[in-house]
C-alpha cells in the first residue's frame, strides 16, 4: 500500500503537480498535492488521477487527508478506522461528543448505512450539494463512530475530486472541516497551515470560495431529517433558504418546531 502511495506521489511530482511539504511517507508526512483543474463533465487531465490514487492510498494506510469540498477545506479519514476517528478528534481539539459526519460518493450508497423514511428523489434534489443530511444510522457503520448517538449526518459534496476519493474507498469517509474546532473555516490550504504536520497529505484544489465572504465559510446547510413528516434545520449554513424550499413546498414537511 505504502509503495503504491509512493508511486503515485512520485509520478505526480515528474508530472510538475506534486509538492512534497514534508520528509518521508508516514502517517502524518504532510505531502501536498496541486489538483488540476477539472470538472465532472471534462475529461480528466495529468494528474488528477494520480492525486485520486494518493488520497485512497493514504487513507487506506489510515492517515488523515486534506481535501476541497463544495463548501470548504475538509479533513477526512476511513470512517471504519476507529484509530483515524480518534486521530480528527485530536488533530481538530474536537469535543468527542460531537459527530462526525460520513461522505459517500452516490446517492445509491447512502441506503447502506442509514435507515431512510424520506423518498429517494428528496435524497437527489439535495444531494450531491452543500447541505448534510441527518438520518437514522444503520448497524452498517463503525460503533466506534459516534456511539453516543443513533443518527448520522451524511455529506455527498458536489465536488468530483472528493466524490471520486469516496467512490473509491470500500466504505464511508468521516468528513469534518480543516480548521481548530471554534476557528473559522478555511477556504485555502494555506489558512489550515498548523495542520499539515499532521496530515498525511493535502490535496491543494486552490481557493474553493471567496476568502473575502464571511458567507463562504458557513459550511454546510445541516437538516435533521430522522422524524417521518418533518425537518429540523441543526445549521442554518450556506443553503438554507433552497433546503427550506425543496423541503415544504416541494414534499410538504413540516419544520418540527410547528
Amino acid at each position: 500500500m505504502l509503495s503504491a502511495r509512493r508511486a503515485a506521489l512520485a509520478g505526480l511530482a515528474r508530472a510538475g503537480e506534486g509538492a512534497p511539504v514534508g520528509p518521508g511517507l508516514g502517517r502524518a508526512c504532510s505531502a501536498r498535492l496541486l489538483l488540476p483543474p477539472g470538472g465532472a463533465a471534462q475529461p480528466r487531465p495529468q494528474g488528477w488521477r494520480e492525486a485520486v490514487a494518493a488520497a485512497v492510498g493514504a487513507l487506506q494506510a489510515g492517515g488523515l487527508v486534506a481535501v476541497p469540498t463544495d463548501t470548504v477545506y475538509g479533513v477526512a479519514c476511513l470512517a471504519q478506522d476507529s484509530d483515524a476517528v480518534r486521530s480528527i478528534y485530536s488533530l481538530k481539539g474536537r469535543n468527542g461528543g460531537k459527530p462526525l459526519a460520513i461522505c459517500l460518493g452516490d446517492v445509491d450508497r447512502l441506503y447502506r448505512y442509514c435507515r431512510v423514511n424520506v423518498p429517494d428523489e428528496l435524497l437527489r434534489d439535495l444531494l450531491p450539494g452543500p447541505v448534510t443530511l441527518v438520518l437514522k444510522r444503520s448497524e452498517e457503520l463503525n460503533k466506534d463512530l459516534n456511539p453516543f448517538t443513533s443518527l448520522v449526518g451524511v455529506r455527498i459534496p458536489n465536488h468530483p475530486f472528493v466524490r471520486e476519493v469516496a467512490r473509491a474507498c470500500s466504505g464511508p469517509l468521516a468528513l469534518t472541516s480543516a480548521n481548530i474546532s471554534s476557528r473559522a473555516s478555511t477556504l485555502t490550504v494555506s489558512e489550515f497551515q498548523d495542520l499539515w504536520p499532521q496530515l498525511s497529505l493535502i490535496i491543494d484544489g486552490g481557493p474553493v470560495g471567496d476568502v473575502q465572504s464571511p458567507e463562504c465559510r458557513l459550511g454546510s446547510t445541516v437538516v435533521d431529517l430522522s422524524v417521518p413528516g418533518k425537518f429540523s434545520i441543526i445549521r442554518p449554513g450556506c443553503a438554507l433558504a433552497s433546503t427550506v424550499e425543496i423541503l415544504r413546498q416541494k414534499y410538504g414537511l413540516i419544520p418540527e418546531s410547528s
